[in-house]
């Protein structure tokens, strides 16, 4: 029987594997295109910005326009890339899962830290331009800040699960999950304040757990934001809901899903 030591250097070589592929299939067939996974968020963010501009709005709270489109938009982006990004990986490397070393949790696993990476990676960036350009993007409350991250993150590997293995049994449902996160973002909170939505759509709003974690990462830039609207118990729930439920189905449907690669 192999140690335990022996079982997870050979899980960190499978891991290791696997994000090295997909960075080279996702990315334009070579290991440097994942420098496109790092522009792609900022150019979203910077093209918000270019709209607020052109079109003359204010930062709808706060002073700086900059600031709001950017803490709205990185905690939506870390939940949503992660939740979509990991269906499309395993069907990329579903080729894998013919070897006994690569199971459909190793992939999704794999893709997960590759997008985890990724999101500090366009943090690091942005905070450099807040920097250059005399922006402070550093938050009032950073323990905050990173719970907010969390949150994300965990929001985005439950979907991200789940979402999979929906998908292998039902292929369509990536294209619908592709329409449903457009209307995610759209009452997210990430281009509006939900506070000054007038009842009952404000409630209603409450129950998208990805405005949740817009709400709680601008919680830790501006004080009292959010304080009647936001619900972290609801987000950690949410997130550890979706995981569970993943992995239950995950396990249910792992035959068929080893069956059909």
């Amino acid at each position: 029987m192999p140690t335990i030591g022996t079982a997870f250097r050979r899980q960190r070589r499978v891991l290791i594997a696997v994000i090295l592929r997909t960075m080279r299939t996702r990315f334009f067939g070579h290991g440097l295109g994942y420098l496109f996974a790092v522009g792609w968020p900022i150019s979203h963010i910077l093209l918000l910005i270019m709209i607020f501009s052109i079109t003359g709005r204010a930062a709808p709270f706060g002073e700086s326009t900059v600031l709001f489109i950017a803490t709205g938009t990185v905690p939506f982006m870390a939940f949503s890339y992660l939740s979509r990004f990991m269906m499309i990986d395993l069907i990329s490397t579903k080729p894998l899962l013919s070897l006994p070393e690569v199971k459909v949790m190793d992939v999704l696993i794999a893709s997960a830290l590759l997008e985890i990476f990724s999101a500090f990676s366009v943090i690091l960036v942005i905070a450099f331009l807040g920097w250059a350009f005399d922006i402070p993007f550093l938050p009032q409350d950073m323990t905050e800040a990173f719970s907010a991250l969390g949150a994300a993150i965990l929001l985005g590997f439950g979907m991200g699960v789940l979402n999979s293995v929906i998908m292998m049994a039902v292929p369509m449902w990536m294209t619908g999950y592709a329409l449903l996160i457009i209307a995610v973002w759209a009452s997210s909170g990430v281009m509006f304040v939900p506070n000054a939505v007038p009842e009952p759509f404000r409630t209603y709003l409450s129950y998208n757990p990805a405005l949740q974690v817009v709400e709680w990462m601008r919680a830790s830039y501006y004080e009292g934001y959010g304080e009647h609207l936001l619900d972290r118990t609801y987000t950690i729930n949410f997130g550890v809901g979706t995981l569970i439920l993943g992995l239950v189905l995950e396990r249910l449907t792992r035959a068929h899903i080893l069956s059909a690669r």
